[in-house]
């Protein structure tokens, strides 16, 4: 009983640092539910930028690193349209240190570390011939993960649940399980899966995000389906930790036709 009380001091004890914030503003999709975090956005970008310095310097090594220069030109050129969107839902995200390379891997995949640091993998583009409208679906969704900062979420309660093992483990005497958040940043973003809340908000404000920047949000529905397609039996690891049901297919439906008017009109401007 006395080892019961003490593990549920633990467990309050990591929880008390946790304060509620609103990352973003609501959009046309209304994206506003509040967040709690157990870790600072400073510590969990720098976190990011020091764990993505590291990997591109690995893939640097590997010579995987930014081989085609008109792959490189096509993501980029994409990148350059969905920033600017950004400040709708933070205007914050503006002065961020944007970066995003190719790296040539045969994977289906592509992420955003928070801050802004970006990675689109060859395989992605390569096996599902993805159009500009396509791409800007699977970049906006990566982007907007980070612009929730859904990796800061997902790191505080790693940390909480390590900081009350820590601290349990200290009385009880079963040991330190902490990690530095540069690699908790890298878990989160590399192996571990979103929940459905955050893969929800994803969708949504990545289909305002390509909308806003002129490319067809429709196009994330037809993204999903290419992405089912050639994964059979065996789905790529992008589709396996964004796991794809068919209320997620009637969710983007709704919401591409919500911000299609937005599609139009920037259409109408380019």
């Amino acid at each position: 009983m006395t080892n019961r009380i003490l593990l549920s001091v633990a467990v309050a004890s990591a929880l008390w640092g946790c304060q509620t914030v609103e990352t973003t503003q609501g959009g046309t999709v209304g994206v506003d539910r509040q967040q709690h975090m157990a870790v600072s956005s400073q510590e969990v970008d720098a976190g990011a930028k020091k764990a993505y310095s590291q990997m591109m310097a690995e893939a640097q090594k590997k010579n995987a690193l930014d081989r085609d220069a008109a792959q490189v030109a096509r993501i980029r050129g994409i990148t350059q349209r969905l920033i600017p969107q950004t400040a709708v839902f933070r205007p914050d995200a503006l002065k961020w240190e944007w970066e995003v390379h190719v790296i040539s891997v045969d994977e289906v995949n592509a992420w955003c570390m928070p801050g802004g640091k970006m990675a689109m993998y060859s395989g992605l583009i390569q096996k599902l011939n993805a159009t500009d409208d396509e791409l800007a679906a699977v970049m906006g969704h990566e982007i907007s993960h980070a612009l929730r900062e859904h990796s800061r979420e997902q790191v505080s309660r790693q940390m909480g649940t390590q900081m009350a093992i820590g601290i349990a483990g200290a009385l009880l005497g079963i040991g330190d399980l902490g990690q530095s958040v540069a690699g908790a940043v890298a878990d989160v973003t590399l192996n571990l899966p979103q929940s459905r809340t955050a893969e929800q908000e994803a969708d949504r404000i990545g289909v305002e995000l390509a909308a806003r920047a002129g490319y067809d949000p429709r196009a994330a529905i037809a993204l999903w389906q290419k992405m089912e397609k050639l994964g059979g039996s065996q789905p790529p690891k992008w589709l396996s930790t964004h796991p794809p049901h068919q209320d997620r297919i009637h969710d983007l439906e709704a919401y591409a036709a919500k911000v299609l008017p937005l599609y139009q009109q920037a259409s109408a401007k380019r």
